[in-house]
């Protein structure tokens, strides 16, 4: 019997449960255990390694007895798309028992390549000889390593936290968190991540959108109260249902609403069989002579997501199998360039204004001839920021190796989010445009605020007012996205977000004294949960 009075069996396979859970953690804890006497270290050196070796094994079986099928999963998709499975398994194949070791120390590798080892019908004996090395080499390591160490952690959590089991608690999180951080810089790719990580603190234009919004709250409050009723914002576009364009309103029928020279060729494709929504596609495409590839969105989207650009009939198909909603089909402009027209204009003036533009700017990979697609990412200052976006779009292409000066496209969406890098285009404003610009707005009944997606082919006839095609219009929660520019400070960003907010109001409330109704706050809500729900349905089926 130990010390605590628990049988080493017993111990042995609280530790083996554990590992299943978390290795690191486990390993860590049972360092400090040993350390603290509590735990004999054969038991927790064996328990360990065992418990690891067999979750080694478990994800190779689940790879050969499952095979695709476990790609199905979402704890496996997420972190192993289909596409890269036979790539997971060429690298094993050219690395063999290095690409074990280096999947026990690397993390984020282990899975991908057990599982598509496993897959791939790679050498079960093989691989336990290997798995059951790497096993032994990592688990005593950290076990020992954080039992002789452990006292540097202990001792000053200790003198904050008093005695107890508060004090181990927290040097097993600082322990783990250590050694992630470590992990990740033992590989190029890892410190490029905390770097980005990193980096993140001050380049706000990164920030998730509700830490970046969360000043702007104290100044909607006082909007609402000044312009009584912070609905009084679903006033301003009373053209746009539902809700002056907040959520869920309908691309193709805002387009519609629009000069048809002014748009690009739009066709709307209704939910419904598979088979009629692709007839219904074959046919528009031999009625109005498009030619392919046709940019595909969901009808009612926000933030770039689900654009899809299809090469052929087939990739459509396969869209619509994803996409069972109303989908919005485009023909594609090539630019290559496209802005943000932001416009407003006060209800009873005969003319409205511009009120900023921005200038999209499109992330371009270049190939050295030697690096892949994936490293080149992450060696990017700028690319590293949305590595994820950028690499789950290009998911086939990650371990592809790129020619010397060989470009890539890593984004067809002018949106920041999707990887887009957005300037203040004030040099890109003139008289002409405005005056182009305010007359195809007057043209939509009900329109006053909001942002025209624009693309064009020479940057001279755009400043004209001529030559360019709307993408889109997008309502009252537009964004003056100039803003994003990385070359502003927060604070002339914050200037620039908190005018426009001010001109919402204002132009909702103008609208309110001329008769228009405001939406109600209960069905904004109930309309908003239901898109969002439909919305996480659709990525998920991405």
């Amino acid at each position: 019997m130990t010390p605590g009075g628990i049988d080493h069996w017993l111990q042995a396979a609280s530790l083996i449960a554990a590992t299943c859970v978390s290795e690191d953690a486990t390993c860590i804890g049972t360092g400090l255990l040993v350390r603290a006497g509590q735990f004999n270290w054969a038991v927790g050196l064996g328990a360990c390694t065992a418990g690891i070796f067999l979750g080694d094994l478990g994800l190779w079986l689940v790879g050969r007895v499952f095979g695709r099928r476990a790609l199905e999963w979402s704890w496996v998709r997420r972190r192993l798309p289909e596409t890269r499975v036979d790539e997971w398994g060429q690298w094993f194949d050219r690395r063999g028992m290095s690409a074990v070791l280096a999947a026990r120390f690397l993390p984020g590798t282990r899975l991908p390549v057990y599982i598509a080892a496993g897959m791939l019908g790679r050498r079960a004996g093989r691989f336990a000889l290997w798995a059951f090395l790497a096993a032994l080499l990592w688990t005593p390591l950290l076990i020992l390593l954080v039992a002789s160490l452990g006292n540097a952690v202990v001792t000053p959590m200790q003198r904050v936290l008093g005695a107890g089991w508060a004090p181990i608690a927290a040097t097993l999180v600082v322990l783990w968190l250590t050694m992630r951080i470590l992990q990740q810089c033992m590989s190029r790719i890892g410190r490029a991540k905390i770097l980005a990580c990193v980096s993140r603190l001050w380049r706000w234009e990164f920030w998730p959108a509700w830490i970046f919004y969360i000043p702007l709250i104290p100044w909607i409050a006082y909007l609402a109260v000044r312009y009584r009723g912070l609905m009084t914002l679903t006033a301003a576009n009373p053209g746009i249902v539902p809700h002056g364009g907040i959520v869920g309103e309908s691309k193709f029928d805002i387009l519609s609403r629009l000069p048809a020279e002014w748009i690009i060729p739009s066709a709307l494709i209704k939910p419904g069989p598979l088979e009629l929504r692709v007839a219904q596609l074959t046919q528009t495409i031999a009625e109005r002579g498009w030619q392919f590839p046709l940019i595909l969105k969901p009808d009612a989207g926000q933030r770039g997501a689900g654009v899809r650009r299809a090469q052929d009939i087939d990739a459509t198909t396969r869209y619509f199998e994803a996409h069972p909603q109303a989908v919005l089909v485009q023909t594609y402009h090539p630019g290559p360039f496209e802005a943000g027209v932001f416009y407003y204009r006060m209800p009873g003036e005969a003319r409205g204004r511009i009120f900023s533009i921005t200038d999209k700017q499109f992330p371009v990979l270049i190939g050295d001839g030697v690096s892949t697609v994936e490293s080149l990412i992450w060696r990017h200052p700028r690319f590293r920021m949305q590595a994820a976006t950028f690499l789950a779009r290009r998911n086939g292409q990650a371990e592809t190796v790129l020619q010397l000066n060989e470009p890539l496209p890593l984004t067809i969406t002018g949106n920041h989010c999707q990887g887009a890098l957005f300037r203040d285009g004030a040099h890109l404003m003139t008289q002409e445009l405005e005056d182009a610009i305010d007359a195809i707005a007057r043209r939509f009944d009900g329109f006053y605020f909001g942002r025209f997606d624009v693309r064009y082919n020479d940057v001279n006839e755009f400043r004209a007012g001529r030559g360019f095609a709307i993408v889109e219009l997008n309502g009252v929660t537009s964004e003056s996205t100039n803003l994003y520019d990385p070359s502003w400070s927060l604070i002339h960003a914050y200037s620039v977000l908190f005018r426009q907010w001010s001109m919402l109001f204002k132009i909702g409330n103008r609208n309110r004294r001329r008769g228009q109704q405001s939406s109600s706050l209960v069905q904004v809500i109930a309309d908003a949960r239901c898109f969002y729900r439909r919305r996480k349905d659709r990525l998920v089926a991405d």
